[in-house]
């Protein structure tokens, strides 16, 4: 294996805890990433107005508690199957209310997300575009041109789409990440599912390698 992948700091960006439809509380998720060797973590419930002040409340008094000199813990939401009209509006409120990183659940294959979900997320103020599913290459284009990344996800279903994301980021440009939106222990990734994942998904060694640097430099610009 290239040393070079081996040396990055393993980054999961994309985690839910039973604040949402996860099955852990934070403090396991914690726990369980620390044994593994992540490096930084983000726990990123799903949140639509119904949610949004209990849940990133909750998760950013978790992260303040969480977070030792071993391993980030970042506060974040997963915005989800809402009106695509109102995903501006929910990502500045959650981040008003704590939110560090702003993920959207994408247009994946595998369930029924409203049609133009993919480009409102990208027109708002969010870090992370979830499992985009068949994400057009206009949609690609306006990622780039935000500097918002494209996820390439270890998750069943959600990955069924990995290689179609992948084509086009490389041809266009745009950033990249590899998250494994857990759920529950057995979701958990590590090193060697990460970089299986993503040369199943078309990746060269030189572009994981990208992923991991993408995912490092965005927890940089959160904790300045």
């Amino acid at each position: 294996m290239n040393k070079n992948l081996m040396n990055k700091n393993l980054i999961d960006l994309h985690m839910h805890s039973f604040f949402s439809d996860g099955v852990l509380l934070p403090a396991e998720i914690v726990q369980r990433a620390r044994d593994i060797g992540f490096s930084a973590i983000a726990i990123t419930d799903h949140i639509d107005f119904s949610n949004i002040d209990f849940v990133v409340d909750s998760i950013v008094k978790a992260a303040d508690n969480l977070n030792t000199s071993d391993l980030i813990v970042i506060p974040g939401v997963e915005i989800t199957h809402v009106i695509p009209e109102d995903i501006k509006r929910l990502a500045e409120k959650a981040r008003t209310r704590g939110a560090k990183l702003i993920v959207v659940h994408g247009e994946t294959i595998v369930e029924p997300v409203p049609k133009n979900t993919n480009r409102k997320a990208l027109e708002a103020n969010i870090d992370i575009l979830a499992h985009p599913g068949l994400i057009s290459e206009a949609d690609v284009k306006l990622a780039k041109e935000k500097d918002i990344c494209l996820e390439i996800t270890t998750r069943k279903g959600h990955s069924l789409t990995n290689g179609h994301v992948a084509k086009l980021a490389q041809k266009l440009g745009a950033k990249l990440v590899i998250n494994t939106d857990s759920h529950r222990p057995q979701d958990l990734g590590s090193l060697k599912k990460f970089i299986a994942v993503a040369r199943g998904a078309g990746l060269e060694e030189e572009e994981v390698s990208s992923l991991f640097e993408n995912s490092y430099n965005l927890v940089q610009k959160i904790i300045k």
